[in-house]
């Protein structure tokens, strides 16, 4: 009976099926044994309930002066102290997070659209094309990023918005050159050339055949280049250069809280360590998203 069932494309009773998994699945299961990357998913879930519900969070407005209230200490009142101002610091640290976030991850999206953009056009192009647009970006690449950050702003000056700009042009660079490598592998593989015997357009080429094969290594560089651009908003926020006062910045708060580090010391080490706690978690995240989307990987 048993034998009939079986040639009859079925199993034999008792026998347990074995569970066909999609790759999304695979990854995901792959990812959540991470116990590294979970612990820092679970802290970007942590910073964007703070930066998305921080009016309902914080304790106090983070902008409210109070000068008989400035330079006091940890209390019931106020959990961090408050700054040179009189203002909640733990209130100030958690509307920061909405700012870090926003310039992290909004200029590292701008970065890899402008980034993925000229390196695979360099790339699947080759010629004067990749010699020009991959110069240019090797002149990038040759600045330190805190330069070119500096650069950027003193041309378009400060606020949000510009500095989302600048880091996200600091960036592009890194996402050109990772873009770039793959490319000239994959154009002159067989699918490609078959797709361009059939007569399919240079776009629809790119579009499903070019960018999703490079959509794993790009993801894993988003990650870690957010961690990065978050810290290049603090350095940049440190020196005067970042989002203008009175908006809480972590950056601009440590500045303010460096001269009093010897009788207040949390005036900068707790918008420090916030900073410290973002900037780890992203890249963890992006060491686990590297794990698991590793052709290479087991």
């Amino acid at each position: 009976m048993a034998t009939s069932i079986a040639a009859a494309g079925g199993s034999a009773p008792g026998t347990p099926k074995k569970a066909l998994i999609s790759q999304r699945q695979r990854a995901f299961r792959s990812f959540m044994r991470n116990k590294a990357a979970v612990v820092g998913a679970v802290m970007i879930v942590f910073l964007v309930i703070m930066a998305v519900f921080a009016p309902w969070i914080a304790p106090y407005d983070p902008l409210v002066q109070s000068t008989i209230n400035k330079f006091q200490g940890p209390s019931s009142a106020h959990w961090l102290g408050t700054d040179d101002y009189g203002r909640d610091v733990l209130s100030r640290i958690i509307w920061g997070t909405r700012v870090a976030l926003q310039v992290g991850i909004f200029s590292v999206i701008i970065g890899a659209v402008i980034g993925i953009t000229l390196g695979v056009t360099a790339g699947y192009f080759g010629g004067v094309i990749d010699n020009v647009l991959m110069r240019i970006v090797d002149i990038m690449l040759s600045f330190p990023d805190l330069i070119t950050g500096l650069l950027v702003m003193a041309v378009l000056g400060a606020g949000k918005t510009k500095l989302i700009i600048a880091i996200g042009l600091t960036v592009a660079p890194r996402f050109a050159r990772i873009a770039y490598g793959p490319v000239l592998g994959l154009k002159e593989t067989e699918y490609i050339e078959a797709a361009r015997a059939i007569g399919q357009s240079t776009p629809k080429i790119i579009n499903r055949h070019i960018l999703p094969n490079i959509a794993g290594e790009m993801i894993v560089l988003g990650s870690l280049w957010t961690a990065s651009a978050i810290r290049l908003e603090a350095s940049l926020s440190f020196i005067g250069l970042g989002v203008p006062p009175p908006t809480p910045t972590w950056g601009q708060m440590i500045r303010d809280g460096a001269v009093r580090l010897s009788d207040l010391p949390l005036l900068s080490l707790a918008p420090g360590a916030a900073l410290l706690i973002a900037v780890f978690a992203f890249n963890l995240v992006g060491d686990g998203l590297r794990d698991v989307l590793d052709p290479r990987a087991n």
